[in-house]
């Protein structure tokens, strides 16, 4: 009886190898572009900030949270953590991390955002996005870090793309609920009112869903930042290298010491880019 079930077996791995044969014969070059694309900006942008002196990168993150948040106790805490992250000789890691963590968000936000707005105003188009969404946040990362892998080789971009993959449903599925959860009694207001489904779209919708878009935005950073030592696998620069590096040679030291300056850089990056109008509900 098992044999009825089991024979003849369905080669769904077989059919994925060939799908990704025919992408590499077939659109080598979209992907070598994809890939010189990615490297340029987020290597660019590392070196831009690494050019910086360290201190005055340090206080202008800290000048940016006392600008969103007006809390000096915040400021100070985003001080001490990259001065506690530069005396563990992690800067430079930091500075690839923050790099990877701030493409993959905003491909993801400026993706993910009007995504969640059109889902929202056409209910078949999310119940159609649904499972792919499941899918995207349920199958490992390991799973389509082969395929990324194959088609955009080692470096920053099979890691990039990754992330964005493994980040994406966030702001999507918020931005979604955002969006449905505005009173229909405010909606009614501005119909009376005259204005018009895109007047209505920026003046009623967002405004009103804002808090729960940022809160997406942030989940997605954090999402992002979970994905640094799993983008390390596949050649990505970052503070994900150094922990991948004491795995392999059982580096207590460097392993508790990196895995610190990750949590230190999500911490900040979770208090800073915080909705102000969420921190106070």
């Amino acid at each position: 009886m098992e044999q009825w079930f089991t024979e003849p077996r369905i080669p769904l791995g077989r059919w994925a190898k060939i799908g990704i044969n025919w992408l590499q014969d077939h659109a080598a070059g979209f992907f070598d572009a994809v890939t010189a694309i990615i490297d340029f900006l987020v290597d660019g942008f590392t070196a831009v900030l690494l050019h910086i002196p360290f201190l005055i990168v340090v206080f202008a993150i800290a000048a940016l949270a006392w600008w969103l948040h007006r809390s000096w106790k915040l400021s100070l805490f985003v001080v001490a953590a990259f001065l506690i992250i530069a005396n563990l000789g992690y800067w430079e890691a930091t500075v690839e991390t923050i790099s990877l963590v701030g493409f993959a968000t905003l491909a993801s936000v400026v993706i993910g955002v009007p995504l969640g707005i059109a889902s929202a105003h056409r209910p078949w188009l999310y119940s159609a996005m649904r499972p792919l969404l499941d899918l995207m946040q349920t199958l490992p990362t390991f799973v389509y870090l082969i395929p990324t892998l194959v088609l955009f080789h080692l470096g920053s971009a099979p890691g990039l793309i990754s992330t964005v993959i493994f980040a994406i449903p966030a702001p999507i599925r918020l931005t979604h609920l955002g969006i449905v959860s505005v009173p229909a009694s405010l909606k009614e207001a501005g119909e009376a009112f005259g204005a018009t489904k895109r007047q209505l779209l920026w003046k009623v919708e967002l405004p009103h869903a804002l808090p729960t878009i940022m809160a997406g935005i942030t989940q997605c950073i954090m999402l992002s930042l979970s994905m640094v030592v799993i983008a390390a696998l596949v050649g990505a620069t970052g503070l994900g290298t150094p922990v991948v590096r004491a795995l392999g040679t059982v580096n207590i030291p460097m392993g508790i010491e990196a895995g610190m300056s990750i949590v230190l850089l999500a911490i900040v990056l979770d208090r800073v880019f915080r909705s102000p109008e969420r921190k106070r509900a």
